[in-house]
């Protein structure tokens, strides 16, 4: 740990490089890519490794994804009447039939076995809901900073519910920051409204300029485990969502637990330290 000496108000920010010191860990980026990839060309591939995104990915049409917006619709009103908030639908794929069949949706997995191969690992799923004039952002921050993973090879695959833009708080990537590995982070204050709890300060300094990731209602985004990214509050009218999905590879160990959530998409996991938790029968919304 050292002391950042960038003033926020009074107070002097103390930062870190690890939030797991204690793991043995291998905290770097590896470039991904197979030898035949059938959606992603090898320029496109270069490129995710060179500056740690690609987007857009057009999965889904309108008509589909109006379908899958009405069933987010849905669920989100059943999210808020068991007391849960907007950022809280976490690792729904174990209950809700709907959001497994998102998940393991073969148009998805056929982009991600591009970058990670044919053994496919769903670790994680995150709705990111940003209700209009909500006041939350996302700071800037590295997702394996929160992971307990190692090696970490994950790729976060983003699909946009809504149209995504500017205005009501598109995802915003640091170009190249990703070849820094871990870089410092401190505690977010509570003025910053951070969905999460870390911030990484200056993050100009790890990269090109920020590039914001606007997708239309069905496109995806992949983008690295190590890219700085963040976003800003939605100041629209209109909300702001998406669903984030994690995927890694077969040789990826998890820490702490972090292997009980997941689903083995495609392939083989022989060893069996990933869980691969069935299709649900129905829709069951958890108790807060």
């Amino acid at each position: 740990q050292s002391w950042d000496k960038t003033r926020r108000g009074n107070c002097l920010m103390r930062t870190q490089k690890d939030a797991f010191p204690e793991l043995d860990r291998v905290k770097k980026f590896f470039p991904l890519g197979v030898e035949n990839p059938q959606l992603l060309t090898k320029v496109q591939i270069d490129r995710y490794n060179d500056q740690g995104y690609f987007f857009p990915c057009d999965i889904f049409n309108a008509k589909e994804i109006a379908e899958i917006r009405a069933y987010f619709d849905n669920l989100l009103l059943k999210t808020t009447a068991a007391g849960w908030n907007s950022y809280e639908i976490t690792n729904w794929h174990k209950h809700c039939q709907g959001v497994y069949d998102l998940v393991t949706n073969s148009r998805i997995l056929d982009y991600v076995q591009d970058l990670l191969g044919e053994t496919l690992i769903l670790r994680h799923s995150h709705f990111f809901a940003k209700l209009p004039s909500d006041g939350k952002r996302v700071s800037w921050h590295q997702d394996a900073s929160y992971w307990p993973l190692t090696p970490s090879k994950v790729v976060s695959a983003w699909l946009a519910i809504d149209d995504v833009d500017v205005d009501n708080g598109a995802m915003q990537v640091i170009p190249g920051s990703h070849k820094n590995a871990q870089v410092a982070f401190g505690k977010s204050s509570e003025t910053e409204n951070n969905v999460l709890n870390q911030t990484v300060h200056h993050p100009e300094k790890y990269g090109d300029d920020p590039v914001s990731l606007k997708l239309k209602a069905g496109q995806m985004s992949l983008h690295s485990d190590w890219i700085l990214h963040g976003s800003e509050p939605n100041i629209s009218t209109r909300r702001r969502c998406g669903l984030a999905m994690r995927f890694l590879s077969s040789d990826v160990r998890a820490y702490n637990g972090w292997n009980q959530h997941s689903i083995v998409c495609r392939g083989s996991e022989p060893t069996g330290h990933w869980a691969n938790h069935p299709r649900p029968e129905g829709e069951f919304i958890p108790q807060k």
